[in-house]
């Protein structure tokens, strides 16, 4: 009979142990970044989080001998099945995330429970790990544990990826992001396409108008709605969920770091670039008080950071399979490195993550010259 025994979180000490154990499990690991606790008590929040209105939600902790060693979230984005399964969600999936276990056996009666949990509620097949929505961390690191991650990307033990393989799980997809050196510029080909598309009168960069936050953050998630309409795992960001994460990403978002591309006057793409908060918050061992608030707020408002991340891009569907979609790509890849080292010292950038069969992003990636520096992967198991 294993010693291990599995719970779900049924109190607010149970919900306090379940943020605590990563900050404990992971101490040892010095790539780890220990995210702000006030962020994940909010993202595991039902009353703040807009992804609980169209997803249920059961967070699970794992005891040997009274104490926690391990926790997971077993979920269902009743959202991803509205879309065709060969889109990688689709009706019967679940999810399961959150991940962490001390050893193997706790991660085995972990996820052994998340299957059961998604079975009972007639789930047929899981894509895990998926923290929570698709939106946030999805996927487990196995490459690139040894240096530490950039906002908002995920860093795990190595050790997990045997432990859920070994629980029948294949992969399904992977996700991929890239390292950028971004002091020399990048070669004369890209640059004559960024030249030849500042001489065409139809196409205009610019940056975003903070004074109109609503109204941009729309238009964003608009464009991106629709850029990523078709892409494997795709799930519609609901308006709710632009709200939220606006409201949430407003501090860090700088005009000149989102480009916005316009066709005869019609915006059509985007990129969207943040200095690296991760630099910033890693030595707060994830608390703001009693003083490291101050020192976060005196950043944002005036961030310097040596590396930045790319975390997302579009170009509207209709124009995805056209050379101007790549020449709108480097026009606003090149304006942002222009701002970047110029106002906010940045010398290197991640791009991504980015799905390993999107060759159009793939190979813009290639042509600046940057390499994977970092994969994941998301696997899947029928039920």
């Amino acid at each position: 009979m294993s010693d291990v025994t599995v719970t779900p979180v049924a109190t607010k000490r149970d919900r306090a142990e379940f943020i605590d154990l990563a900050y404990r499990l992971n101490a040892g690991d010095p790539n780890w970044v220990p995210p702000l606790r006030m962020d994940v008590a909010e993202l595991l929040d039902p009353k703040k989080n807009p992804f609980f209105k169209h997803a249920e939600v059961q967070l699970f902790l794992a005891r040997r001998g009274g104490q926690v060693v391990g926790r997971i979230s077993a979920h269902i984005d009743f959202l991803s099945h509205t879309l065709p399964p060969e889109q990688g969600m689709g009706p019967g999936t679940g999810n399961w995330g959150m991940f962490e276990a001390a050893d193997e056996a706790v991660a085995g009666a972990l996820i052994a429970v998340a299957e059961d949990w998604l079975k009972a509620r007639g789930m047929t097949r899981v894509l895990a790990p998926v923290s929570l929505s698709i939106w946030d961390e999805p996927g487990l690191l196995v490459k690139g544990h040894d240096h530490p991650p950039v906002i908002m990307m995920g860093h795990n033990s190595p050790a997990y990826q045997a432990w859920i393989e070994g629980r029948g799980y294949d992969l399904a997809k992977r996700l991929v992001t890239y390292d950028l050196n971004i002091e020399g510029g990048f070669p004369p080909l890209i640059n004559r396409i960024v030249a030849s598309g500042e001489k065409n009168p139809r196409i205009r960069i610019r940056e975003a108008d903070v004074s109109r936050v609503k109204e941009e953050a729309d238009l964003v998630f608009s464009i991106l709605n629709d850029a990523w309409s078709a892409n494997w795992g795709f799930v519609p960001i609901t308006d709710d969920e632009v709200r939220y994460v606006s409201k949430k990403m407003q501090p860090l978002v700088k005009p000149d770091l989102l480009r916005i591309a316009e066709l005869d006057g019609e915006p059509v793409a985007f990129m969207l670039t943040f200095p690296d908060l991760n630099r910033v918050i890693k030595p707060f061992g994830g608390k703001l008080f009693p003083f490291n608030w101050a020192k976060l707020l005196l950043w944002a408002r005036k961030p310097r950071a040596e590396r930045a991340r790319v975390p997302l891009m579009g170009v509207v569907k209709r124009l995805q399979s056209s050379r101007l979609a790549s020449q709108l790509a480097f026009m606003m890849i090149e304006y942002i490195r222009r701002s970047g080292m110029a106002n906010y010292g940045f010398k290197t950038a991640e791009i991504g993550w980015i799905l390993d069969d999107n060759q159009g992003m793939l190979a813009i990636a290639e042509a600046i010259q940057s390499k994977i520096n970092r994969e994941y992967y998301i696997y899947g198991k029928p039920l």
